[in-house]
């Protein structure tokens, strides 16, 4: 049974033209979906939230690729189903669901700031990818692997080249009994060429200590300090004894 699998005739199957010509198909869909999630993401990213470009497009690329091969049951695994009594769908149903709370497990939190997201995405693209390799999809996986590994390298770089808003994540801690200004903040901020993001706004107290956070995005890309010249208009801001600042996004 097994030197019947391996034979030449039997793993040409997976190359043979109607089988690309589904791969084909397949990698158009993927490309259709890359581009759609970019141009959502691109929206996150300009506004500085966590999930930017590469995780919108990431995330639906892969979950056009899980339902497109659905498509075509009849040129799995070479047109030839071994294990006729097991339903791949049901199998990919659980891997998806696995997949899920494995990149949840990789999604932090400190206060404001969210990392992992793209890590995340790129999980979810990985087990699409192995989903496709198990049900004989050899040439759109390959496509994919290659199209995921150069947009997690090089998509960055086109989010820098994009007009956007990048957010920051500022923890101010004032001195005992001080009774911090929401107006002089703003306008310090302001000042600074950023603005308070609307409800990022917390604000805690210990002891008569005040502590307030919130996510502070930039106007624009030339209009915004760089966090080293923020840091020092917070350094003299009154009433303030210390900060933490550092980028939101992940």
């Amino acid at each position: 049974m097994i030197m019947e699998v391996l034979t030449l005739d039997s793993l040409s199957a997976y190359w043979r033209q109607p089988e690309v010509e589904i791969n084909v198909v397949i990698f158009l869909n993927l490309v259709g979906a890359l581009l759609l999630g970019l141009l959502v993401g691109y929206e996150r990213s300009y506004r500085g939230r966590a999930a930017g470009m590469r995780t919108y497009g990431l995330v639906a690329t892969a979950s056009c690729a899980l339902t497109v091969i659905c498509g075509y049951p009849e040129a799995w695994f070479g047109h030839h189903l071994v294990l006729t009594n097991i339903d791949p769908g049901r199998i990919i149903q659980g891997v998806v669901t696995g997949i899920g709370f494995l990149g949840a497990g990789v999604i932090m939190r400190d206060g404001l700031n969210i990392s992992g997201l793209t890590t995340a995405a790129s999980i979810w693209a990985v087990a699409a990818i192995g989903v496709m390799v198990g049900v004989g999809f050899y040439a759109a996986a390959i496509l994919l692997a290659v199209m995921a590994g150069a947009f997690m390298m090089w998509g960055s770089k086109l989010e820098n080249f994009l007009p956007s808003r990048h957010a920051v994540s500022i923890t101010l801690h004032f001195l005992k009994d001080v009774q911090p200004s929401e107006d002089h903040l703003n306008r310090m901020i302001h000042d600074r060429g950023y603005e308070i993001a609307k409800g990022s706004f917390s604000i805690t107290e210990r002891n008569g200590l005040p502590e307030w956070r919130f996510v502070a995005v930039s106007l624009g890309r030339d209009k915004s300090s760089s966090l080293v010249k923020l840091s020092r208009t917070l350094s003299k801001a009154e009433g303030v004894e210390s900060f933490q600042i550092s980028h939101a996004r992940n």
